[in-house]
């Protein structure tokens, strides 16, 4: 049973994957593995480097990470640059980990940028974390100290609200409380187990 999740910045997606985990799902996580696939020796870094310059390493060798948003967020031409350095790696270890999947899991693939991607067919379901717009605002704004400006051109380089909730067969709103939440991520992931994987989706993204 495979299994995509999104969510807009800010909209607790990684808490909703953690959940999900407890749950018993297989996660397999596309932000920590655009850092694996990027780590010092890496080729993935190599291409960045080669692509970017220098000036995306910060002392130690590694990967400059507020440099680097720095240069592509608000720049689509070079956004897409860095997608495309980043994302077949990141597709290609997630295969890997799905295959050593025990056999009828649940394998959930954490993938906060799906829906700009395209990849929402490539799944038996879609789970799309949804808050409005100005939580996601305000949430970085007062937890991760960012400018209104900053946040919004953060909420700005992603898919719409809109655009992700068109791919959900699922939505979890993290409007409310952490109870809130997990009630209906345990509600979701029962429903999901009870669909069973789908004769159409579950091709290899």
């Amino acid at each position: 049973m495979r299994v995509g999740l999104t969510g807009g910045v800010a909209s607790g997606k990684s808490t909703v994957s953690a959940i999900l985990a407890e749950l018993g799902a297989v996660v397999v996580d596309a932000d920590l593995l655009a850092r694996e696939v990027v780590a010092p020796g890496t080729d993935g870094l190599a291409e960045v480097v080669a692509t970017f310059g220098e000036g995306v390493l910060t002392a130690d060798g590694g990967l400059d990470r507020p440099a680097m948003g720095a240069i592509v967020f608000g720049d689509e031409a070079k956004r897409r640059a860095l997608e495309a350095i980043i994302h077949p790696r990141v597709r290609a270890r997630g295969r890997a980990l799905e295959a050593a999947a025990p056999d009828g899991a649940v394998v959930v693939h954490d993938i906060p940028l799906l829906a700009e991607t395209g990849q929402a067919r490539n799944f038996d379901a879609v789970i799309v974390v949804d808050v409005p717009t100005d939580v996601q605002v305000r949430r970085m704004v007062e937890l991760r100290g960012m400018t209104r400006e900053e946040a919004e051109s953060r909420v700005a380089a992603q898919a719409t609200r809109e655009q992700r909730l068109a791919i959900a067969t699922h939505v979890i709103d993290n409007a409310g409380t952490l109870e809130d939440l997990r009630l209906r991520v345990a509600e979701v992931f029962a429903q999901v187990v009870s669909a069973g994987p789908s004769s159409a989706g579950g091709t290899r993204p």
